[in-house]
């Protein structure tokens, strides 16, 4: 502090000898170190600096001070930024995953749910770089930049601005200081190992703090008469903290980032380090704990900056105030050219009526993001990244520079469940393998139970939102059958499916349309129980469905809502079924009241996630089934208990094992708090009531049976899925059971 307390004293005593010599205001540059998370405490020296109406004229960044700084120079003001780093989503930023709510609905449904995907090309598998491109990372920073996306000389900002990156093919420092303020952002900040490298002007970018983490001389060079730094980055270890191989291997690599950052910082004219030894570059976690260290810095320093301000304003006169918006205004831009590079595999046309984007018409930047993630949710494409070009009439021609994905993957799941047991999943997914703009799928569980599936969809229609799907489905499960919540008997069931239906998507979370299946059921005792059923059922099925999904996340969704609607009409039921009583063959099964005639039903399951808090998550769950017939039948009645959806006419609630209760009608409620304890680690607790046969065997309602349970489920998010266990409790069994899911079931 008192080395600081000197600098500023000879910069206010030098005040004079400026005004002396240069006859004009001392300039003020700023320099801003990268440091990955820990660079979100610039934010803090930022406010202090902005509360004290202190001006910028230059500002310099590498990595995470690259893109703090970026939006400073842009114009905006400590205090946006702030909200900005608070309300980033940096678990998603920060991977390659993307908002569910990009994709198209059929992509959504297999989204998330391998642990590992490997691409098919020329005959090879490939394996993954192990770097993230993260396409919503390149759109929000289209967004943030999009009110200067015309400067193209970063001198030209409301406050002059450059960044360094390194050439990853010679080691050279490269100053950044023109061209598109996204992509010299994103090269700045490109960790290798961890983030792909940026093409930019014929050179391939990493980050900028290989070779100078620290710039200020940079902004020297600028025309900074006085400096203020602002350094998060961490000095190298003591010996006695140096305990395992990895530690060394950083220390290394820190070697030239420390001798260079002690050059840079004695050119500061205030140097502002930071308490931050508690946290680390991929501290996103803490993200709101960073910024507020940094805002105690600020307010710390607050008073030299003050002083600083004063005395400029006291021997040039007052500037205008620096605390609001320098942002350009620019609500919207008119396209009336475009250029697309990259595609190969796919032509023009089909990208544009993805992105579903015209020429000759206005768009903002959110509109923008939007017309992408049109393109993107297809999983045609790895990477969209675009840019704005300025034209003489005012209007702008837009850059699409796209990278492909490959048209086949190999996918490949572990699962494990109570109710199924032990399963790997394995997954074959191909775009255009049979036709042009269609999707063909195989996919195959191997374990306790067997299952296996084979996908086709065809796209067609100029913005391809209608599709026409045919599925078809065979497995062999293990079921329980139950009496009053007592298990009683064991079946093997096999089941059959052949499913089409014609679909449109008016919207990517939207989709309904019209389809017919061909249903075969057949039982085959294990455990047999007092009363057995053998042999088999065949039934056909017409039906309307709407389908909706706007989650965010596949896997513990923060925030949407996702409901599936299903009317139908099942006939020409042709059964070959033998029913026995303790081992003797039941002649009159009219006694048994079941119903082979035909019959309407409907399905409806509806999930609602609402952020409480940054750690805490409300969310509900609505599903119904009714079954318009005579008579109860068990071998299509809906299946109730499980928290897990692993078979067909399920309804799942938190208390029962799959398949507790039978009936043709049913309504429940599930009501889930979720509270995250630490990155990837939650606690949901769960309630639900249902009340069930409300309706008798001529569709009159009567007095419903009630039920209601819990559960409280420890999970663990991480590569193979989430790992969930459970304990839930009924209030009419009066039993606990335990209960576990790892990844996500066929």
């Amino acid at each position: 502090m008192k080395r600081k307390s000197f600098l500023l004293l000879f910069v206010l005593c030098s005040l004079g000898l400026f005004a002396q010599n240069k006859g004009k205001r001392p300039s003020i540059g700023l320099t801003l170190s990268g440091g990955g998370a820990k660079g979100l405490a610039h934010v803090g020296i930022l406010k202090a600096i902005d509360s004290a109406g202190l001006k910028i004229d230059y500002v310099t960044g590498t990595s995470m001070g690259s893109i703090i700084g970026a939006l400073y120079a842009s114009g905006y003001s400590g205090d946006s930024i702030e909200k900005i780093g608070r309300d980033m989503d940096w678990d998603m930023l920060l991977s390659n995953s993307s908002s569910l709510r990009a994709f198209s609905m059929q992509e959504k449904e297999d989204y998330s749910k391998y642990a590992v995907e490997l691409p098919w090309e020329n005959g090879t598998l490939h394996l993954p770089s192990g770097v993230l491109e993260s396409q919503e990372l390149w759109l929000k920073f289209n967004e943030l930049f999009f009110p200067v996306h015309q400067i193209k000389d970063f001198s030209k900002f409301p406050r002059s601005f450059l960044c360094i990156a390194t050439d990853v093919a010679n080691g050279e420092m490269v100053v950044l200081d023109s061209g598109e303020i996204v992509q010299a952002a994103r090269a700045s900040m490109a960790i290798p190992s961890i983030f792909t490298a940026v093409n930019y002007k014929n050179r391939k970018l990493v980050d900028g703090g290989l070779v100078r983490n620290f710039p200020v001389i940079n902004a020297k060079q600028m025309g900074a008469d006085i400096v203020i730094g602002s350094n998060v980055s961490s000095p190298l270890l003591t010996k006695d903290k140096i305990t395992n191989v990895f530690q060394v291997l950083l220390q290394i690599a820190f070697f030239r980032e420390d001798a260079d950052a002690k050059k840079e910082e004695k050119l500061c004219d205030i140097l502002v380090t930071h308490p931050l030894d508690d946290y680390s570059m991929g501290s996103f976690a803490s993200s709101n704990e960073i910024i507020d260290a940094g805002i105690k810095s600020g307010r710390e320093l607050y008073p030299k900056f003050k002083r600083l301000a004063d005395s400029l304003n006291a021997i040039y006169g007052p500037e205008k105030p620096q605390s609001v918006s320098l942002l350009p205004e620019k609500d919207s831009v008119k396209i009336t050219a475009y250029t697309i590079n990259g595609l190969h595999k796919t032509n023009p046309e089909f990208f544009l009526s993805r992105l579903n984007f015209h020429l000759n018409q206005n768009y903002d930047q959110f509109q923008l993001s939007e017309k992408v993630r049109n393109a993107f949710g297809s999983n045609y494409y790895n990477k969209i990244v675009y840019s704005l070009i300025p034209l003489p009439d005012g209007s702008s021609k837009i850059v699409f520079d796209v990278e492909e994905n490959p048209f086949t993957f190999m996918k490949l799941g572990i699962n494990y469940n109570t109710f199924t047991g032990i399963s790997l999943i394995g997954n074959v997914t191909s775009h255009n393998l049979l036709t042009p703009f269609s999707r063909s799928q195989l996919t195959v569980n191997i374990g306790e139970n067997f299952r296996l599936r084979a996908e086709q969809i065809q796209f067609f229609g100029k913005q391809k939102s209608f599709s026409l799907t045919g599925s078809t489905q065979l497995e062999s499960v293990t079921i329980n059958t139950y009496n009053d919540f007592s298990r009683q008997g064991v079946y093997n069931q096999g089941y059959f499916l052949g499913d089409l239906n014609l679909r449109y998507d008016p919207s990517r979370s939207l989709t309904f349309g019209i389809g017919g299946r061909f249903e075969s059921l057949k039982y085959k005792p294990k455990v047999t129980p007092a009363i057995e059923v053998s042999g088999n059922i065949n039934f056909w099925s017409g039906y309307f469905f709407v389908k909706q999904n706007s989650l965010s996340n596949a896997i513990y969704p923060k925030k949407g809502s996702k409901t599936e609607f299903e009317f139908g009409f099942t006939s020409k039921q042709d059964h070959d079924l033998l029913f026995k009583e303790n081992g003797n063959i039941i002649q009159n099964t009219d006694s048994l009241g079941i119903d082979y005639s035909n019959y309407s039903y409907l399905k409806l399951n509806s999930e609602h996630y609402f952020p409480v808090s940054k750690r805490i998550n409300l969310s509900t769950q609505i599903q119904a089934g009714i079954e318009f017939k005579k008579q109860n039948n068990f071998i299509n009645a809906f299946t109730v208990g499980g928290l897990t959806n692993v078979y067909r006419n399920q309804i799942i609630f938190a208390g029962l094992d799959e398949g507790t209760i039978l009936t043709n009608s049913i309504g429940a409620f599930q009501l889930r708090m979720r509270y995250q304890l630490y990155n990837n680690i939650y606690l949901t607790g769960k309630g639900n009531i249902a009340f069930y046969d409300f309706i008798d065997k001529d569709f009159q309602p009567q007095n419903s049976k009630f039920l209601s349970g819990y559960s409280l489920t420890f999970g663990y998010n991480f590569i193979l899925g989430p790992l969930e266990i459970s304990a839930m409790y009924c209030d009419q069994s009066k039993t606990i059971l335990p209960y576990i899911n790892l990844g996500i079931p066929f």
